[in-house]
């Protein structure tokens, strides 16, 4: 479900990472054969668990450590790292606050030090999961004075944290609908949960907005092989295709299917009000691209190169045929010379 990887951010060569890791897997490995922890336990069990952290460069290095409960993003991927995703309200327990550790560690040159996680579980018994990421980044990572973006390299490790074997079967609550910008571009947001505390795998949603009691669909949005994390809201986008954003009341046909034959299907109605209008229309890059366009100036370079042609095809035109005239006129003068002379 999860898995052990590097993510890397920005893009230069030349980067001194000093920093590796180990994740050091405990009798409880549920999953023996995976690289992250997945631990089994117990209600009220405290156990601290290891990642043994190497520097292999000649100076003292630090490590920042930031622990994450699993959140899913709008593209419907499982996020383990840092984020301004919200927490979800079905959210009981927080990943966060179940497993607690140093923020940043400090690793002597050529050396090795085990970095300790404390993980709490509630004290009661809990079905399904609770998941989250251990994200670990090098400070200050030295690059080549002369490149111009520095280039760093982070690491994730996740964890899951179950006690039973117990099914819980997966439920979506539709949250809200309304209007927003994804990347300075309108959109209307299909907001929903996954109010259990379970992965859900393979959604598929289809979206169609329309105009509140009319059946003519504005917008028809579908993504497939998406995923959510246990107990986590995704907000999903409609875009509005570089459409104006106009005020009214709509309403959106939501239909999310799982494996498993999941399906959940939602009929909402939304308002979007003048000032979001106004204010989202104002900030679209794709309507401030259009409204940059000067018509005026192109109908009047248009008519002037018409014109400008229109100039040249009748001068040409006249240059022919004063040309044809002369010829024309030089014909005649030859022949009234030539019977002049037999005339002689």
């Amino acid at each position: 479900m999860i898995t052990a990887f590097s993510t890397q951010v920005s893009a230069t060569e030349n980067v001194s990472n000093a920093f590796t890791y180990k994740v050091v897997l405990p009798e409880n490995q549920h999953d023996k054969n995976s690289n992250y922890f997945d631990l089994r336990m117990t209600p009220s069990q405290k156990q601290t668990v290891l990642i043994k952290m190497n520097n292999s460069s000649n100076k003292e290095i630090t490590v920042d450590v930031a622990l994450n409960s699993a959140k899913t993003n709008t593209n419907g991927v499982i996020e383990y790292g840092p984020s301004k995703l919200e927490k979800d309200n079905s959210l009981k327990f927080d990943f966060a606050e179940i497993v607690k550790g140093e923020k940043s560690v400090k690793i002597p040159p050529k050396q090795t030090v085990e970095y300790p996680l404390t993980i709490t579980m509630p004290d009661s018994q809990y079905d399904g999961l609770i998941s989250g990421g251990i994200y670990m980044i090098q400070k200050d990572q030295t690059k080549d004075q002369k490149a111009m973006i520095k280039n760093e390299f982070g690491y994730l490790v996740g964890m899951i944290l179950s006690e039973t074997d117990t099914e819980v079967k997966s439920e979506l609550n539709f949250n809200k609908a309304y209007a927003e910008q994804q990347n300075y571009r309108n959109a209307i947001f299909i907001n929903y949960s996954n109010i259990r505390p379970v992965y859900i795998d393979d959604m598929s949603i289809n979206v169609q907005i329309m105009k509140k009691g009319s059946e003519e669909v504005l917008y028809d949005t579908r993504q497939t092989k998406m995923r959510m994390a246990p107990n986590s809201q995704i907000n999903f986008p409609v875009l509005m295709n570089g459409e104006k954003m106009i005020a009214g009341d709509y309403s959106a046909h939501i239909v999310v299917t799982t494996e498993n034959n999941g399906k959940w299907e939602w009929l909402e109605d939304f308002t979007i009000t003048d000032e979001e209008a106004d204010k989202f229309n104002k900030e679209d890059v794709s309507l401030l691209q259009e409204s940059r366009i000067d018509w005026r100036m192109i109908i009047f370079v248009v008519v002037g190169v018409f014109v400008v042609i229109t100039i040249i095809f009748f001068a040409v035109r006249l240059y022919y045929a004063k040309r044809q005239k002369e010829k024309k006129r030089q014909a005649v003068e030859k022949k009234k010379k030539k019977a002049k002379k037999n005339g002689k």
